[in-house]
């Protein structure tokens, strides 16, 4: 870390750890994949316009999504039905095309858990409800009520399938808020530490380091007990869970104390390619559940529609780089940044043309701090009313703290719908 982006993808993949295992990379049919897959997404994207595109190519109507049917041979139409929105957590379900807010009536905590179930959540923490009036507009206009009369006891329940009633109004004046997992919290850290930017233990217990082959390569986040996010460009043709181990709970390098962690399954963004910069997110599913315990803990995610302002302090960690070119360092190191603004980071001397919705900016125009080679896939963390969130997973830069070239990191509200969706699935 400078004194913490990652370089722009493809020169981290220059990088030393990466070089030495390129012999691990079959050219020719990493090749034909991607041309096999391009070929597919390119033609299934013209015919499928408007429609809601099944896995297997076959075009379905958008109202058909999330209807009870499934309609693709695999049910991804059923899949991503519930999402939570808003400074408020407001849990919303897909209806007949359109995202609706539910109500609070016949409301119960059997219907929130399986509404974290469905955002792929393993635990259920509460439900609440606000006054209608009381959160953002736009989440006032189309609202749902849910009715459990007709469910099959047989089957799991899935809100977004129960007999539901569209409307202007709530009966109660009351919708629902939804929290699904204990995050965001630094239980085993005091603010009361200052100065340097050596991180002290669980000032960032979401924290983790990726090893490959027994040596760190990369950073990424705790998001749930079986889900560690990251940037694709760490794992993209290396993706082979054996070869990993994931640490967490540590600050120094090599591990003393940390939990090793195995990995089951690597996913990431279909539409991530390695000459490429955007789509830059991976998940990790780990053999085993952590166990959360102050140390290890993980960062909430984003809601649906949840904005950062310009200029908002937050914070980068890892174990990259201390200069560009550099070695990875030993200990946590850690910075703040400001949130720059898209328009700020999409100047002629700065990224002009790069920086594309599914990005955000941070760090010093002026330079001199910045994330680097080895801090790849790690957290940009913002505390928003003592919860801290991940607003970014750091991605690519050009160099490490230029004047002009900020850490650019893949911004995490515009990959929720493909990050629950893979969490329900798997």
């Amino acid at each position: 870390m400078v004194p913490p982006t990652g370089d722009q993808a493809e020169n981290s993949l220059r990088g030393r750890l990466f070089a030495r295992r390129m012999e691990l990379l079959i050219g020719v049919c990493v090749l034909l994949t991607v041309t096999f897959v391009l070929g597919i997404g390119l033609g299934v994207g013209m015919s499928c316009r408007g429609k809601f595109r099944c896995s297997s190519s076959l075009c379905v109507s958008i109202s058909a999504q999330c209807d009870g049917h499934p309609d693709c041979e695999h049910g991804e139409d059923e899949l991503s039905c519930v999402r939570v929105s808003g400074k408020s957590s407001v849990l919303q379900v897909l209806s007949g095309g359109v995202w609706r807010t539910v109500c609070s009536e016949k409301w119960d905590s059997d219907l929130g858990f399986s509404a974290c179930k469905q955002l792929g959540y393993s635990s259920y923490v509460e439900s609440g409800s606000l006054p209608l009036t009381s959160i953002e507009q736009d989440l006032q206009d189309d609202l749902v009520s849910i009715n459990l009369s007709q469910q099959n006891p047989l089957y799991p329940i899935k809100i977004h399938n129960t007999t539901s009633l569209s409307k202007t109004e709530c009966r109660s004046g009351k919708i629902i808020t939804l929290r699904c997992l204990e995050c965001g919290f630094r239980p085993q850290y005091s603010a009361r530490i200052v100065g340097g930017n050596l991180s002290r233990e669980g000032q960032f217990p979401w924290q983790v380091s990726l090893q490959f082959q027994n040596e760190h390569l990369c950073g990424g986040s705790i998001v749930e007990t079986r889900w560690i996010l990251t940037a694709a460009h760490c794992v993209y043709g290396f993706a082979y869970p054996p070869l990993w181990t994931v640490l967490a709970g540590l600050t120094e390098q090599p591990a003393t104390g940390a939990k090793y962690l195995t990995v089951e399954k690597i996913i990431y963004h279909g539409r991530y390619r390695p000459k490429g910069l955007d789509y830059d997110i991976a998940l990790l599913k780990l053999s085993q559940p952590l166990t959360f315990n102050g140390y290890i803990e993980p960062i909430c995610l984003p809601n649906f529609r949840e904005e950062f302002e310009d200029g908002k302090i937050c914070w980068i960690s890892g174990w990259g780089a201390t200069e560009d070119g550099g070695e990875a360092s030993v200990s946590l190191h850690s910075a703040r940044v400001p949130l720059i603004s898209t328009k700020a980071c999409s100047q002629p001397e700065v990224y002009q043309g790069y920086i594309s919705p599914g990005m955000i900016c941070a760090g010093y125009l002026d330079g001199g701090t910045d994330s680097c080679q080895g801090d790849s896939g790690g957290p940009l963390a913002c505390e928003v009313s003592s919860v801290w969130k991940l607003v970014g997973a750091t991605s690519w830069g050009q160099g490490c703290a230029e004047r002009n070239k900020p850490g650019v990191y893949t911004r995490i509200t515009q990959a929720l719908t493909w990050i629950h969706k893979q969490m329900e699935v798997s």
